[in-house]
């Protein structure tokens, strides 16, 4: 290849002082070029514009800009990501990666740009977790940029998004939450307070629950599905992750607690002429058997703990008041992560690590006991 150009749309040659050329033909006639130490490296850059040009990537003078390669990226992203999270990821390149960091070229973005981004971002007044998140979002774009050869490293690994602010998270007592229960009994969203309660699991994954998921006779409950809100209203599909589909042990409270609420969806939907429930139909649903809406639920939880004289807390706590009553009774964050859905124990001892402290002085004590202390 020494000394020869090609005809195709892209070329690669070497100089006689031993450098490797890599060029590429635009639409304007103009050729762009780059240089390389050996031949493999300015076979990739070539390969990496012939894609790029071809992807309607290059811009003038043959650059690829950030916000080129965002918008083309995007439109890929849809197919390999939940809706929900497809919507979030455009609205974060929408509005604050592009509009913020699109005009600088793609090749020429230095950790630099992205520090400035994210402090103009608080400065602002936007949360620092926003600011992660864009982080997060700009990662993965440019961890695929870097694998196609467009850039030559990914320098969002080289940059630290804004720390966000520890938030000690709010928790009901083992007595509160018994509160709760008594309080909440009479209310059509009883059941569903007692198996939160029960089970730790997301608001999304009880408001997706079938009676088919439902094992009266093991008094257990089976999460495959969650529901999320969309821009065409609420949408239920299958959880996240693999660890998110799991079988949990709910026990006798939430069993009969249960056992109850089918009797009362029962009569409800004979008054309002809808037959008998369907092992097909949700458990929580609202008068007409249609999913019910999030806000509704948070709504009527503040109604209930205001009426028990309790914290006022989300329905997100009940999640957390779950796993924080688990590891306080001695289960292994193990056991706590297989119930909450997580991937691995390492996140308990994350979120829960003020748990963990206590659990900590509590085997201090028991080892100073053992020790004559």
């Amino acid at each position: 290849m020494s000394g020869k150009r090609s005809a195709h749309p892209g070329s690669v040659y070497r100089r006689l002082d031993g450098y490797w050329v890599g060029a590429v033909s635009l639409e304007n006639g103009k050729r762009q070029i780059v240089y390389a130490k050996t031949q493999g490296d300015a076979a990739r850059k070539v390969r990496a514009m012939v894609k790029a040009r071809e992807d309607g990537l290059v811009v003038a003078g043959g650059r690829v800009s950030v916000a080129a390669y965002l918008a083309k990226w995007i439109e890929g992203v849809s197919a390999s990501v939940r809706g929900s999270t497809f919507r979030r990821y455009e609205q974060l390149v929408r509005v604050h990666l592009i509009p913020r960091l699109g005009r600088i070229q793609l090749a020429k973005l230095a950790p630099a740009d992205l520090t400035a981004m994210y402090a103009a971002m608080v400065g602002e007044g936007l949360a620092p977790r926003t600011a992660g998140h864009a982080h997060r979002v700009l990662g993965r774009a440019l961890r695929e940029a870097e694998v196609s050869g467009l850039i030559v490293r990914n320098v969002a690994r080289l940059v630290r998004p804004p720390r966000v602010p520890h938030q000690e998270m709010q928790t009901l007592s083992g007595e509160q939450a018994r509160t709760l229960i008594a309080v909440a009994a009479s209310g059509r969203l009883g059941a569903l307070y007692v198996v939160a309660l029960a089970s730790g699991a997301r608001l999304g994954e009880l408001l997706a629950l079938r009676w088919q998921d439902v094992d009266l006779e093991r008094a257990a409950i089976r999460i495959t599905r969650s529901l999320t809100r969309t821009q065409n209203g609420m949408e239920i599909g299958e959880t996240k992750t693999a660890s998110s589909r799991r079988t949990i042990p709910i026990g006798r409270a939430a069993l009969l607690s249960l056992r109850a609420h089918r009797l009362t969806q029962a009569e409800e939907r004979l008054r309002n002429g809808l037959g008998k429930a369907a092992e097909a139909d949700l458990v929580f649903a609202d008068e007409l058997g249609r999913p019910v809406d999030a806000p509704h639920v948070s709504h009527a939880l503040r109604a209930v703990l205001a009426r028990a004289d309790l914290p006022r807390i989300r329905f997100h706590d009940l999640r957390h008041t779950a796993a924080t009553l688990l590891l306080e009774a001695g289960l292994h964050p193990r056991v706590v992560a297989e119930r909450l859905g997580h991937s691995t124990p390492a996140l308990v001892l994350n979120v829960y690590g003020h748990v963990t402290e206590r659990m900590q002085e509590q085997a201090t004590a028991v080892l100073d006991r053992v020790l004559g202390g």
